[in-house]
């Protein structure tokens, strides 16, 4: 009982995170971990449980979504199907061993994105110009990574399209949340089929994440997005910190 009351408070957690400023998986993969799921199958697990969760916030944003004036959405969309569609197909093929001493290191780089992200974006844009063709070839990276692992990869896009002169934060937030939501969609249907997923975890996690992330998307208006990034953030390095000495060191 101990372990699914967990489980249910890190997916609503969970959803919240990722309606608001994403790192949703922090909450989420560690408490799989804890309650004793293979590294590998509490990855795809998460996908799982947050990916509806993501299309609740979207429909929390409704009012704000905007289309791309220089960038076909339909295409980028694609794009990031195709992506998340190679990344969990390289995940399936990792052997559960190495996945245990690149998790932390993953862990690591979404830790450094959601934390200095939103710095680095105007000092790329500074040395970047990138056009519709690159920003799809680096979505297709970026949704790459987020059918792999997906730890910040909110946030790796909107570093990226930053960096394509796109500042509406409003409109990419909403555009954010629908394309993660749609890659993980992609991923989920690939952990399924390869029968990775514990069902009983997911499930309690996937009701709790839907509900955090509808009532996410409708408070994030009201919350100082300042004091809660510094709060993610000390989450985000304790889990990193606890799978570099649960890789390294035995612990």
């Amino acid at each position: 009982m101990g372990a699914h009351l967990l489980l249910v408070l890190a997916g609503f957690v969970a959803g919240v995170m990722n309606a608001v400023a994403g790192g949703g998986s922090f909450a989420t993969f560690p408490a799989l971990v804890y309650t004793g799921v293979p590294s590998i199958i509490a990855n795809a697990s998460s996908t799982v449980a947050l990916f509806p969760g993501a299309f609740a916030s979207a429909w929390g944003y409704r009012d704000d979504f905007r289309r791309f004036e220089t960038v076909s959405f339909p295409v980028l969309l694609s794009v990031s199907l195709l992506g998340g569609l190679v990344g969990a197909l390289l995940l399936l093929f990792t052997p559960q061993s190495s996945f245990d001493q690149v998790i932390p290191w993953l862990l690591l780089l979404a830790t450094i994105i959601f934390a200095f992200g939103p710095r680095l974006a105007p000092l790329l844009q500074r040395v970047f110009r990138i056009g519709p063709r690159s920003l799809l070839c680096a979505q297709f990276i970026v949704a790459i990574y987020g059918g792999y692992f997906g730890g910040a990869v909110g946030l790796m896009m909107l570093a990226l399209w930053a960096i394509f002169g796109l500042h509406d934060l409003r409109a990419l937030n909403a555009t954010r949340v629908v394309l993660v939501g749609s890659l993980n969609a992609v991923a989920v249907v690939c952990f399924v089929l390869a029968g990775k997923i514990w069902w009983t975890q997911t499930g309690l996690m996937l009701v709790a994440a839907v509900a955090g992330g509808y009532l996410g998307a409708r408070v994030a208006r009201k919350l100082n997005p300042q004091y809660l990034r510094v709060a993610i953030t000390a989450l985000n390095i304790l889990v990193t910190t606890v799978f570099f000495l649960r890789a390294y060191h035995g612990g």
